[in-house]
């Protein structure tokens, strides 16, 4: 068992919040119970978590896709109203982090990602050195761009969409986990021989057609499933806490 305030407090030091600019507020979202006894963790303040996180009678959540967005919407009525309400009812904090949660070299989606997949870290790039570029574990390449895309869909257990030139040899891959698209012209001009993420967006279909880098959506969800239990599991076992890592289902 631990106070909240400290969770929030040993959570800001590990993630460093401070350090992005972000679409929505990192930290304590919701304020629930003040002793925390058991945290679920996931990747979206869905109601089918926190439904879940009751089930598994939880007083804490921690997320990466939590309720608040920069621009949206601020009335809470519909879907928000009804995530609250459980949350609210049932006395849940939930915590949230999103461009910290990313960004760690240790217990971040990238990081773990990297990790699930064999990769290596070896330097940052794009905006606020989110995206990470290395090599695999071992220090060999891949034959070619198909044979990476099966090596993640069997480590991910999902279906990839593959766009540039198949038989390619990959070395030097790049990744961005999530709704990363954007760095892919930073992937290229850091020299990248391969670039995955979570989505795909029309342009880049045609970039990596022409710059002859392949590119890799393995679905925004499915990268991201990993920073999120890391870092709980890590609080946790500091604090003595129990934590269950719930996965809800998302095709996107």
């Amino acid at each position: 068992m631990t106070d909240r305030i400290q969770l929030l407090q040993t959570l800001d030091t590990l993630l460093q919040p401070e350090r992005f600019r972000d679409y929505g507020p990192n930290g304590l979202q919701v304020e629930g119970a003040r002793q925390v006894r058991k945290i679920v963790s996931g990747v979206t303040a869905s109601r089918a978590l926190i439904e879940a996180a009751i089930a598994a009678q939880a007083d804490t959540i921690f997320v990466h896709h939590g309720l608040f967005w920069r621009g949206q919407d601020g009335r809470v009525t519909g879907w928000m109203k009804q995530r609250l309400a459980l949350l609210l009812a049932h006395d849940i904090n939930l915590f949230a982090y999103h461009l910290p949660l990313d960004a760690h070299p240790e217990l971040g989606n990238n990081a773990q990602l990297g990790l699930k997949l064999g990769l290596v870290a070896q330097t940052r790039f794009g905006e606020q050195d989110l995206g990470f570029m290395g090599e695999r574990s071992d220090g060999a390449g891949f034959d070619s761009a198909e044979v990476l895309a099966r090596h993640i869909e069997a480590q991910l257990n999902r279906s990839v969409v593959l766009v540039g030139h198949p038989s390619k040899a990959i070395k030097k891959i790049a990744w961005c986990t999530g709704g990363a698209q954007g760095y892919f012209e930073a992937a290229i001009a850091a020299g990248a021989d391969a670039f995955i993420t979570g989505e795909i967006s029309e342009p880049q279909a045609h970039y990596a057609r022409e710059c002859g880098v392949a590119y890799i959506a393995c679905g925004h969800h499915a990268s991201e499933r990993y920073g999120a239990p890391a870092v709980a599991a890590r609080v946790a076992e500091q604090f003595g806490l129990a934590h269950q890592f719930i996965d809800i289902d998302n095709p996107a």
